[in-house]
């Protein structure tokens, strides 16, 4: 996408919702530039912490689900008996709301980062495990058997075969899952903590009916699910940059 197609989207965006607040004309709904203001205001004071606790859990998440669920979609991709066994109950976890497991977690695992993190890490994991396991099962069996009879071992097949070729299945699951990561995290952030952006932005809304800095948390949010979107489509072009030939 270009840049300015971006520039002009964050023009309409911010025209749309000036002239939602005139109509408004309600303390629940502020001008944008009201909130600009207060949104670089609140960086000097706590918001910067909260979103570094969001992102922090975010990051942990995503890293483990890749480091988990690919070579476990590899396997399953690759094996089709041990696709077999384990594909009824993927077919039965994959649709359940994952975002109800949040109170279960808390109890569970106690306060904490572990439960939020966790809870993301689900969500994730399944996005991978299933993209990744139909795009190892989709590698041509000519092709692995060709790459062997060069004398390539299991590490080598890893690295010029599997990985490759599963690659855009994570990024792709990645993108796919980002913004319902950040939704769910905005969730589980409500739940026994006193930090993080979801936090942030219960608290200043419904408590302390500050709606300028509520809307500068929802910025925050926004802000850490595009540069998480963004940073998986540059992942992308720099990791596979086959998928982008014309």
């Amino acid at each position: 996408m270009k840049r300015r197609d971006l520039f002009l989207a964050i023009i309409a965006i911010l025209a749309l919702w000036q002239v939602s607040a005139w109509l408004v004309n309600q303390p629940i709904l502020p001008s944008p530039f009201e909130v600009i203001v207060v949104f670089f205001r609140e960086l000097g004071d706590d918001l910067l912490e909260h979103f570094a606790v969001s992102l922090w859990r975010v990051i942990a998440s995503t890293g483990l689900a890749i480091a988990l669920a690919s070579p476990a979609g590899l396997i399953l991709g690759q094996s089709p008996r041990l696709n077999a066994i384990f594909s009824p109950v993927i077919y039965l976890l994959y649709p359940i709301p994952k975002v109800v497991l949040v109170p279960v977690l808390i109890l569970m695992l106690g306060l904490g980062d572990l439960p939020k993190i966790i809870i993301i890490f689900i969500i994730l994991f399944f996005q991978i495990l299933v993209l990744v396991r139909d795009q190892a099962a989709s590698l041509r069996p000519e092709l692995i058997q060709s790459v062997r009879s060069l004398g390539a071992g299991r590490r080598a097949l890893f690295r010029f075969v599997y990985l490759p070729a599963s690659l855009p299945a994570i990024l792709t699951a990645l993108r796919q899952s980002v913004g319902t990561a950040v939704a769910v995290l905005y969730i589980a952030e409500l739940f026994a903590t006193q930090r993080g952006l979801g936090y942030y932005i219960y608290f200043k809304g419904s408590t302390l009916f500050d709606y300028p800095a509520m809307y500068a948390g929802i910025i925050a949010m926004s802000l850490l699910g595009l540069g998480l979107y963004f940073t998986v489509d540059w992942l992308e072009r720099r990791l596979c940059p086959w998928q982008f030939v014309e």
